[in-house]
């Protein structure tokens, strides 16, 4: 069976840059993309230098291309495990039943937004149900906002998104009891504040108009949500690796993945990156964290390399003078 350098399990930003960097690397490289991107409802990518404003699968176009400019491959199709088949090779399996081996994989599939269980939610995120204010808030300046809480994180979120537009209201939600000081925070910086429990959303032609609190409508353009994001690494539990919580103002905000500042997870040949490993990173950022992953993986497999020739053709004397007569150096 065919073994690659490193298999890339994820198409987004994250994959497809650790990919041109593995390929310019002159590594062979496997992307295989279930087509499932966490911003698959946006329409536009902001705050991405060179690329504001693109389109998600514009973006990923461009990615793939460049990728393929490199001698890389991109597969559409959905990895079901990764298993370990010795110490040098990771056996990764599709649903479809094929199976490829690799020296590394990368695991970049991102992770799943669970927002609250509040009717219609769902049906609107990433148009004008929100989170990310770098993401969004640009394009709701000045608009009316709906901050739906979720915990104390939520209050931050407010505070966050009044940089954008004054006409903030923070929906308690019945998620938290707001202390003094949160109350002063709040209507110091001119931030409405509704209590009791939201039931619902309003839709007018196809836009958002309001959220229901009780039997009262609350006018917005936008509701933003603190969602949890869980990474996507159910495929990587049977080596041990699982995702641990992530906590804000001790509220669970995600679970993602440990690994050390390059990407390097506890178990041998098994890397991540993006959204995967740390729930916040904007497109931008998941890309600039493939590519340095990739280059780090790179370095891993020199370091194999290098052992694996030392293996094949022990030092003498002779090999030393006989390599420096073949690349025209000086014959000690």
């Amino acid at each position: 069976m065919h073994r690659y350098d490193v298999v890339i399990v994820g198409g987004g930003p994250a994959g497809l840059g650790a990919a041109v960097t593995l390929g310019r690397s002159r590594r062979e490289v496997l992307v295989i993309d279930a087509g499932a991107p966490r911003n698959a409802t946006a329409s536009r990518v902001n705050s991405y230098l060179g690329r504001e404003g693109v389109a998600p699968e514009e973006l990923l176009r461009i990615g793939r291309a460049e990728v393929e400019q490199y001698g890389g491959s991109v597969h559409r199709g959905t990895v079901v495990s990764v298993d370990r088949v010795d110490g040098a090779t990771l056996r990764v399996v599709l649903a479809d039943g094929s199976v490829v081996d690799a020296r590394r994989v990368l695991l970049a599939t991102g992770v799943v937004d669970e927002l609250p269980p509040i009717p219609g939610l769902a049906e609107r995120w990433g148009r004008d149900v929100l989170h990310c204010a770098y993401c969004h808030a640009w394009e709701m300046r000045d608009r009316a906002v709906a901050v739906i809480g979720a915990g104390a994180a939520s209050l931050q979120q407010a505070q966050l998104w009044r940089q954008w537009t004054d006409r903030v209201t923070f929906l308690a939600n019945d998620a938290l009891e707001l202390t003094g000081t949160a109350r002063a925070e709040l209507a110091a910086r001119g931030i409405a504040v509704v209590t009791g429990r939201v039931t619902g959303i309003e839709v007018t032609g196809d836009a958002l108009s309001g959220v229901r609190v009780g039997d009262t409508v609350v006018a917005t353009d936008a509701a933003v949500v603190f969602p949890v994001s869980t990474a996507r690494s159910g495929l990587l539990a049977h080596l041990g690796l699982l995702p641990g919580e992530t906590l804000m103002d001790d509220q669970v905000v995600g679970a993602t993945l440990a690994a050390d500042a390059m990407g390097a997870t506890g178990v041998p040949g098994v890397w991540v990156a993006g959204n995967v490993r740390g729930h916040r990173a904007q497109a931008i950022d998941a890309a600039a964290q493939g590519g340095q992953t990739g280059a780090m993986i790179n370095i891993d497999l020199v370091h194999e390399d290098v052992r694996a020739a030392v293996a094949l053709h022990p030092f003498t004397p002779e090999l030393e003078r006989e390599v420096s007569s073949l690349r025209g150096g000086p014959v000690i």
